[in-house]
């Protein structure tokens, strides 16, 4: 995700913005460098525009759905690891992101600690890659 010295850029997607806000300052405490969106035509943006680690993504955005997003960060970006979140999506739509390319996805509310071991699996697998 990051060499030994540099903090991991992390591109927050999510639509509940006390969420996003909340979440992205404990990562924050804990090394990671966030930037949050809350729609899916910010985060192509940004995906364009700026280098990312990771891509935390929720499913259920206004407008353009988390799914789509997926799809069209794979095709930019096909390396750049993206986590999807599910609130009130169903499992099926987890399921079909990991299908289309998501590294995995996890449920709402998000326990902080299972993410930061899912991130830290996924810049194992990349360092093995």
């Amino acid at each position: 995700m990051q060499d030994a010295n540099s903090p991991a850029k992390l591109l927050m997607v999510d639509d509940e913005k006390e969420f996003a806000l909340t979440l992205a300052e404990r990562l924050k405490l804990r090394g990671f460098v966030p930037s949050v969106v809350f729609d899916g035509e910010s985060a192509l943006e940004h995906v364009r525009e700026e280098h990312f680690d990771l891509v935390l993504l929720d499913v259920m955005l206004p407008g353009m759905n988390g799914l789509t997003v997926l799809r069209l960060i794979q095709e930019m970006a096909p390396d750049l690891p993206v986590v999807l979140l599910t609130g009130n999506s169903s499992p099926e739509d987890g399921i079909e992101g990991v299908k289309a390319g998501a590294r995995a996805y996890i449920n709402k509310p998000v326990i902080l600690q299972e993410l930061l071991s899912l991130f830290a699996e996924i810049e194992k697998e990349r360092r093995h890659a």
